[in-house]
């Protein structure tokens, strides 16, 4: 049993960037997939697919890599974690590195980047940032 299963999946990216792979495999979830679709949207990822059946599902992330392989990400940071969530209003939200790098808010609409969270008006949990 995973206690934290975002820590782990941005570990996973965090680790296949340092290496330089072409994509990561995790056990797929709706909170990662939801995160994968919004780096999707953003660019940060180029796309991401499932694989398998039932319960073996898993989520594979393909990593985008800019000229001379430099990677897209250069950071990950998890906000929120299960010992200490950070909750915040709509207007608190934190821009990360300055407008540069996204921060995954979860809403009661559902998962969003912070720059749709601000523009809706909607506060929640902080999940992570990516620059």
């Amino acid at each position: 049993m995973m206690t934290d299963p975002i820590a782990d999946m941005l570990t996973r990216i965090r680790n296949s960037i340092a290496v330089g792979h072409e994509q990561v495999e995790m056990p797929l979830s709706k909170l990662r997939e939801g995160i994968a679709k919004i780096l999707v949207v953003e660019g940060y990822i180029d796309r991401y697919e499932t694989a398998g059946e039932g319960v073996q599902q898993n989520l594979i992330l393909f990593l985008r890599y800019g000229p001379r392989r430099s990677p897209v990400i250069a950071g990950l940071r998890r906000v929120s974690r299960p010992g200490h969530r950070v909750y915040r209003q709509a207007s608190e939200i934190p821009r990360v590195q300055g407008g540069l790098g996204v921060a995954v808010v979860s809403t009661s609409q559902g998962l969003l980047a912070d720059r749709e969270a601000r523009r809706r008006r909607l506060g929640g949990e902080i999940l992570c940032e990516v620059w």
